[in-house]
């Protein structure tokens, strides 16, 4: 991407945050908040108008790329396999943190990666309180560009010791053994913490105010942009398997660490057999 389309797309945010997204925030009315696969998983009409606006944004910036959003997507996840179709896509996430924005609770994000042939190739982690963005360009580093265009390189905590390692671990979604064998060992991290927020989780692991993050749902609309962030900022991420990352696969878990053998080491602690 050039500078000017990483400007434009990072003002696009901005707008609809504005727009759409902060004047709805701590007043919404009781119907303008659902739940879709379950009690845990809320949608608000802010995060409805939020896609709208950002889809048609990116169609009239890029006309040539697909735009895929959480809420349409979610009602169809076939359309995922669009991530391997000759293209971009711009995968978007109008509100990440729903719950949180439903809650009253000031830590949400809006998040926004590009994917080519299953490639991440940039993404966009934008706060709306703060009225900045996190951005990550394939091999081009991370960085935090303030409201004034002010740009600050990102990079991931150094390496330490597992027992000395805090991050985030979500358990939700695994499924036994492995979820008794993870909770049963979060001990042997120096701290656990869970905002209900990949977006400022994320921004966080990149900034190096933490060291590991450990997730089971991969849905790209949550995971595309932050992994590619931690990855700039010289981080390690990896299916639990050992395999790469690809925004289309959902199965399996993705677990980040500051580098190869931090990510080896935790792999042992929190997931390993023995």
């Amino acid at each position: 991407m050039i500078e000017a389309d990483v400007d434009a797309v990072i003002a696009l945010l901005r707008a609809v945050a504005k727009t759409e997204i902060m004047p709805r925030f701590r007043k919404l009315a009781a119907g303008d908040v659902r739940t879709k696969s379950g009690p845990l998983d809320p949608v608000t009409v802010a995060d409805e108008a939020a896609e709208r606006a950002i889809t048609a944004g990116l169609k009239t910036l890029f006309p040539g790329d697909d735009v895929l959003g959480e809420e349409m997507a979610s009602a169809d996840m076939s359309q995922l396999e669009r991530l391997h179709a000759p293209g971009r896509v711009w995968v978007i996430d109008p509100i990440d943190g729903t719950a949180n924005y439903a809650a009253e609770l000031p830590l949400f994000g809006v998040m926004a990666a590009l994917i080519e042939a299953d490639e991440v190739l940039a993404g966009f982690i934008y706060d709306p309180l703060g009225d900045d963005c996190a951005l990550a360009l394939a091999g081009g580093g991370a960085w935090l560009v303030a409201a004034d265009g002010a740009r600050r390189r990102l990079h991931v905590a150094a390496a330490v010791p597992v027992a000395e390692m805090t991050g985030s671990v979500s358990w939700r979604y695994l499924e036994a053994p492995l979820r008794t064998r993870v909770l049963h060992r979060l001990d042997r991290l120096a701290a656990v913490t869970e905002y209900r927020c990949a977006a400022h989780q994320y921004r966080m692991l990149a900034s190096g105010h933490c060291h590991m993050q450990l997730f089971r749902k991969l849905l790209p609309w949550d995971h595309a942009a932050g992994y590619l962030l931690h990855r700039e900022a010289g981080g390690v991420g990896k299916r639990f398997d050992g395999s790469a990352y690809r925004p289309s696969r959902t199965d399996g878990g993705l677990l980040l660490a500051p580098d190869a053998p931090s990510w080896e080491a935790l792999a042992t602690a929190l997931l390993g057999e023995a």
